[in-house]
């Protein structure tokens, strides 16, 4: 699903218009439409009390649409108007007018307005302000809106939640905190970074009949990662292959202490499908890889508690290297020392990482053949400090041009960035917020990458993997008492998950014969 920009959607709107032939109040009357047939699919018949708070901008205009409609048919609805310029748009001026005909005068709300009375038990929608939103709002605003969100009515917002900015940085409690928002056409991306995801709980994408061949040959500026798009990147295996088919990844990590880092990672590679596993840790990593991980084949360094020489006479497809490895001076000098040498695909992660930041001289070495996945603290050592989410993605944007690698920050909406092209991941839960489960991803894409998936399809089908694995252990175990080996364990549970089609029910004649 795409992610557009601002502008993006303001010329599928403008592009719309003129290919089909229609007016801009049309188009408004189309998505006010959708968004009452969705209002009214979850209402039924209810009295509940609907507050609609309408701006005098477009947004206000789709609340109006949706308010007119929410009339006609019985519900019971109060409309106001906050009233917060005298610019008032076109198309909301027609609604405006169309309300009225209806013999439905809405509340005016100015600067000197009393604050009007929610209960707890009302809805209110949220059609103040849209997404070209782009400064503060008045101070008479900012209490009307405090006032809805300590209302505890159930909110609803038409786009995006009021006040939120789309493409820049939204200053905390300035903003609607919907439970629900009613997206247009795309999904917004700041439903999914830190800092803006919280405006809005739960959100749903209402199509409002946007020109689908704009759409389709527009570069977005992100794609959301669902199960569809997980699917399109999905090899399904052949009959007669073998496991020298499906790759050998080499795994190196693990040091004094942290042997379980590598062992949890190695682990996650064979589950995803790599053919072999070999793994390649300090000596007091052997015996507990040996009996943990049969399947695996394991090289040891010749130091007892660290790397500190990397050396293997396997060929490896792909090589996953840093859970677990620790930042001893010789094991930063072997680590220098296997970048210079190495021409196979990687996956680095952890104190791998970590290296890579102290050293930035050593990025070189890896232009155009790796995938680095860090999470934030790591990513700031990478990348730099940066003041919102909006300049982090640039930051990556920017980094990952440079130096012709893939990057991904770990969070709720995992996030991978390959050059200009962004992709959102829709799977995961709190519960993965745990000690283990990145080295397990880092597992994940070295098998996918050890089968001869792109770099790229590797690390966002990696990404959906390990958070559908962790959606399906979550059932089980809870938020809190999820583990990384859960996800690991239920890594093949997402793969039937993701390839799974719903059969159509049998006739009772079939299941008779």
């Amino acid at each position: 699903m795409k992610i557009f920009s601002l502008n993006q959607i303001r010329q599928a709107d403008e592009f719309t218009i003129e290919r089909q032939n229609i007016s801009s109040e049309q188009l408004m009357e189309r998505a006010g439409k959708k968004a009452f047939d969705w209002i009214q699919s979850q209402l039924g018949d209810s009295k509940v009390g609907i507050h609609i708070f309408c701006g005098v901008g477009n947004n206000g205009g789709d609340g109006l649409v949706i308010a007119r409609y929410l009339v006609q048919s019985g519900y019971n609805v109060t409309i106001h108007v906050v009233n917060f310029s005298d610019q008032r748009s076109e198309d909301f001026l027609t609604n405006f007018d169309r309300i009225k005909e209806i013999d439905i005068w809405p509340h005016l709300l100015s600067e000197n307005s009393e604050l009007p009375e929610i209960s707890g038990r009302d809805i209110v929608i949220d059609a103040i302000f849209g997404i070209g939103f782009n400064r503060p709002s008045s101070h008479w605003v900012a209490t009307l809106i405090t006032h809805i969100n300590q209302s505890k009515a159930f909110v609803l917002s038409i786009d995006i939640p009021s006040g939120v900015f789309m493409e820049k940085a939204t200053k905390k409690g300035a903003a609607i905190y919907a439970d629900y928002t009613l997206s247009f056409q795309f999904p917004k991306i700041i439903f999914f970074l830190p800092s803006t995801g919280g405006y809005t709980k739960y959100w749903q994408v209402l199509d409002i009949g946007l020109d689908p061949e704009f759409i389709q040959k527009q570069k977005p500026l992100g794609e959301y990662i669902g199960k569809f798009q997980a699917l399109q990147r999905y090899r399904p295996r052949d009959k007669y292959s073998h496991k020298g088919t499906f790759g050998h990844a080499l795994m190196i990590g693990g040091s004094y202490g942290k042997i379980g880092a590598i062992l949890m990672s190695s682990e996650a590679t064979l589950h995803a499908g790599a053919g072999l596993v070999s793994v390649f840790t300090p000596k007091c990593g052997y015996q507990v890889i040996q009996s943990s991980l049969p399947e695996a084949m394991v090289i040891t360094d010749s130091h007892q508690e660290h790397i500190q020489h990397i050396h293997y006479i396997v060929d490896p497809t792909v090589i996953g290297i840093g859970p677990g490895m620790g930042m001893h001076p010789n094991t930063v000098a072997a680590f220098t020392s296997f970048l210079k040498q190495n021409d196979k695909p990687l996956v680095i992660d952890a104190d791998g990482l970590n290296i890579l930041a102290e050293n930035p001289e050593l990025l070189e070495y890896i232009k155009g053949n790796a995938i680095l996945t860090p999470h934030p603290k790591e990513l700031e050592r990478l990348i730099g400090s940066w003041s919102d989410d909006f300049e982090k993605l640039d930051k990556m944007k920017a980094f990952s041009n440079k130096y012709q690698l893939i990057i991904l920050v770990k969070g709720a909406h995992t996030i991978t960035v390959f050059q200009d092209q962004m992709y959102v991941n829709a799977t995961g839960n709190p519960g993965m917020a745990t000690a283990g489960s990145g080295d397990v991803l880092t597992g994940l894409i070295s098998g996918l990458v050890a089968q001869g998936y792109p770099l790229l399809d590797a690390t966002v089908l990696g990404v959906y993997i390990h958070g559908s694995a962790g959606d399906l252990a979550v059932e089980r175990s809870g938020v809190e008492a999820l583990t990384a080996t859960d996800i690991i364990d239920f890594t093949g549970d997402a793969f039937l998950e993701l390839i799974r089609v719903n059969e159509p029910k049998a006739s009772s004649t079939n299941q008779n014969q």
